[in-house]
């Protein structure tokens, strides 16, 4: 297990995995796109939830871009496909469930909530270049506003 996080100008680590509808994706599908990669911790709650409808209601904004929407949790094809479903979701749902993909961009944290310790999804953001490099990073997002913060990125790049 790694909890190093790729920087800024690293090769993204390269992925394939179940995604909703049940297919599976692979970061390559993407080449010379760029492609929002963003880690959340469970589908259908609260922040997360807010999180992927921001992403979806600037989907048209980011496609503009060129640019592809991924969120990344835990949570099987079966809970993404329902999460997706439910609120007309329009980003690609992957699923991690063995923790690989998390583990490779260093966002598999130890986490704690009332006192107890716990391993989970640090909520975190990456932007990848149509190289296939990190081109921004955005660790322990808030969700609320973060989408909009994004696409000023991806739309007045350094």
């Amino acid at each position: 297990m790694s909890d190093t996080v790729p920087a800024i100008g690293d090769a993204a680590p390269a992925f394939t995995a179940p995604r909703d509808g049940g297919d599976t994706v692979s970061l390559s599908d993407f080449a010379g796109k760029h492609v929002v990669l963003f880690f959340y911790p469970k589908d259908d709650t609260s922040g997360c939830t807010k999180e992927a409808l921001e992403f979806t209601a600037l989907a048209d904004e980011f496609a503009k871009h060129d640019v592809v929407l991924v969120g990344v949790s835990k949570d099987s094809v079966k809970k993404h496909d329902k999460f997706r479903d439910k609120h007309s979701l329009n980003v690609i749902l992957v699923s991690d469930e063995e923790t690989t993909i998390c583990e490779d961009y260093g966002v598999w944290k130890e986490k704690s909530m009332y006192g107890k310790t716990y391993m989970g999804i640090e909520r975190t953001t990456f932007l990848i270049d149509g190289s296939g490099k990190i081109a921004a990073h955005w660790p322990k997002v808030k969700a609320a506003g973060h989408a909009a913060i994004v696409l000023e990125r991806v739309e007045n790049p350094a």
